[in-house]
């Protein structure tokens, strides 16, 4: 989530906001250090530091600091099963900030950066944090999280589904496709449009580990970009859409065209995770997205 995008937007547009972050968590907590929520005078609020019960007081916290106006960093800690009942136990300390509209430029400076970015907090005379933008390292706070590069070619109906699958998800996607006008006229912003004449050359110029999934309109075309891609052998993840059969003839004329079995053995195709039924773009999205996540938890993930 970009914190501070959400809380210029709910200062612009309601007048003040509040940060409520996990400054540490010990045992069975719901979130670890660094989750954040962004709560607005209306109720309404982005992100989650873990919901149930933590949350629902978190946020009920974050309306009582909101109603006493801008003022120094609160802090609370909570066990999780003695103070709120829940069973998964653990404990969680977490500050509460507010900001109003005076806050607007320092908040828009760090949303600038985002994400990701790191700062180093200092506590104010007036109690508030003070946060000086700063490179990553240990035991500074973090903002945002690395986001794998993926290239996706083809903007059919599953590759539009795909987009908005992977909208909430920690992907940066440059979606490509030959023909024009085959985007749709919205797109998420972590969506980058490519309108390319030869698709596979995006193959050459993508940064090491990314991501490539392929379902484009041409069955020849899918060939030359999946066999450029499993050529590279520098990859995370290479996905084709289609059946099994297709799997077979792919690989059949890669094999002519002299790949190694290596590098055939890093096509995934089918794509998506087994065990789900249906074959309507939506559907199709959400296992090739949650396979994407799998793929992003053994290694994929890159900067």
């Amino acid at each position: 989530m970009n914190v501070f995008s959400h809380i210029a937007s709910a200062l612009r547009e309601e007048g003040s906001a509040a940060l409520v972050s996990v400054a540490a968590a010990e045992g069975s907590a719901p979130r670890g250090a660094g989750a954040r929520m962004v709560v607005r005078p209306s109720g309404g609020f982005s992100g989650t530091i873990g919901g149930g019960a933590l949350e629902w007081e978190a946020a009920a916290q974050a309306a009582r600091a909101l109603a006493r106006g801008r003022g120094p960093v609160s802090r609370m800690k909570m066990a999780l099963g003695p103070q709120l009942g829940q069973c998964c136990g653990g404990r969680v300390e977490l500050t509460i900030e507010t900001f109003d509209i005076s806050d607007l430029p320092e908040i828009e400076r760090l949303a600038a950066v985002e994400p990701p970015f790191a700062t180093r907090t200092t506590l104010g005379l007036d109690g508030r944090l003070v946060r000086e933008i700063a490179a990553p390292a240990p035991g500074l706070e973090q903002f945002g999280e690395t986001a794998t590069p993926l290239l996706l070619f083809g903007a059919g109906h599953v590759g539009r589904a795909l987009v908005l699958a992977l909208a909430p998800l920690p992907f940066r996607v440059r979606w490509i496709d030959a023909r024009p006008d085959a985007f749709p006229r919205f797109t998420p912003a972590h969506v980058a449009l490519s309108q390319a004449p030869a698709p596979v050359a995006e193959i050459d110029a993508a940064p090491d580990g990314a991501f490539v999934v392929v379902m484009t309109h041409s069955h020849p075309l899918d060939l030359a970009i999946v066999s450029r891609a499993l050529a590279a052998e520098r990859f995370g993840y290479v996905g084709l859409i289609g059946s099994g059969a297709k799997r077979a003839r792919f690989l059949s004329q890669m094999r002519q065209a002299s790949l190694n079995e290596a590098a055939l053995a890093r096509l995934t195709c089918p794509i998506g995770v087994a065990g789900i039924a249906g074959k309507e773009p939506a559907i199709i999205a959400a296992g090739v997205a949650a396979q994407l996540l799998q793929a992003r938890s053994v290694g994929g993930a890159t900067a």
